[in-house]
């Protein structure tokens, strides 16, 4: 089966600037896949690129099999976008906006419209100069999903929105899964990526470092050691060529270790601690892992 969503070697340079160079990965139909890398990592650029608001400097993506340049028109049919910032005609009422948007695709599903309204608690009788941050980034979800869409392409999409609020957002991403919609989720947040997705790339600096599974990527050779000692300041671990990182917090000492594991056992063994706890780092630590190794 040919992927939803195929980027080869896409490259987007701004003169002198840095852009985006050689990202390459592709997107399986019905899957949620992250895309994580701290602002100004190159996740907007890609997005952009992707959906030819910006002509790409060289390499080539496809969306639903068609070329991103060629066939932008006939993608767009297909796709639902959330921008990181939404910018609206602020003397428009929010219904009119979604009203006009539904237009592009052939009707004004206003069904469709007022469910996601009421699910998200938005009122579109309302003046967009009216609604706050969090309210704007609403009539943008709604925008992005008011027509069913095969692909939904999500920049930051949760900045603005409360918890509660976010957690009505992700109950409805769920429920477009379950029709089968491919979901590419632009984050800066692990937490959301981690809950959400089934895979993520990890951008750094324009650049593509890893492509893997959540599950694989929180199932890697990384441990989170905590021993409790007596005296910190006085507690010394043997040189062990597998800890990335080691910190004290009151009685305890903390590593994220990635070595073998018979050796901390063996280097541990003369060491002065009363417990040890070993656990799955989080997404977070193992992306950071990722960044500062590269």
């Amino acid at each position: 089966m040919k992927p939803i969503v195929e980027l080869k070697q896409l490259t987007k340079t701004y003169g002198k600037s840095r852009g985006i160079t050689d990202i390459s990965f592709s997107i399986e139909e019905g899957e949620v896949f992250g895309f994580i890398g701290p602002n100004g990592a190159g996740k907007s650029t890609t997005i952009r690129t992707l959906l030819n608001f910006v002509f790409p400097t060289s390499g080539s993506a496809s969306i639903l099999g068609l070329n991103i340049t060629k066939d932008a028109k006939e993608i767009r049919k297909h796709v639902g976008y959330l921008p990181s910032e939404v910018f609206y005609y602020d003397d428009m009422k929010v219904i009119d906006l979604l009203n006009y948007s539904a237009a592009f695709y052939g009707g004004k599903n206003t069904a469709r419209i007022a469910k996601l309204a009421e699910r998200l608690d938005l009122d579109t009788s309302r003046k967009i100069e009216d609604l706050s941050f969090g309210n704007r980034k609403k009539v943008g979800i709604v925008q992005a999903m008011l027509h069913e869409p095969k692909l939904l392409i999500l920049d930051e999409p949760t900045g603005g929105l409360d918890p509660l609020m976010q957690h009505t957002f992700f109950e409805l991403l769920k429920e477009e899964r379950e029709k089968g919609t491919t979901i590419f989720f632009s984050s800066h947040i692990l937490g959301e990526v981690q809950k959400m997705c089934d895979r993520v790339a990890i951008i750094k600096d324009g650049s593509l470092i890893k492509v893997e599974s959540v599950e694989q990527l929180l199932k890697n050779n990384l441990k989170n050691i905590t021993l409790t000692v007596i005296r910190p300041d006085e507690f010394r671990l043997p040189q062990l060529s597998g800890i990335i990182k080691q910190e004290t917090a009151g009685s305890h000492v903390k590593l994220l270790y990635g070595g073998d594991m018979k050796q901390l056992v063996q280097g541990l063994a003369e060491c002065a601690f009363t417990d040890i706890l070993i656990e799955e780092p989080s997404l977070e630590e193992v992306f950071m892992h990722y960044y500062e190794k590269k």
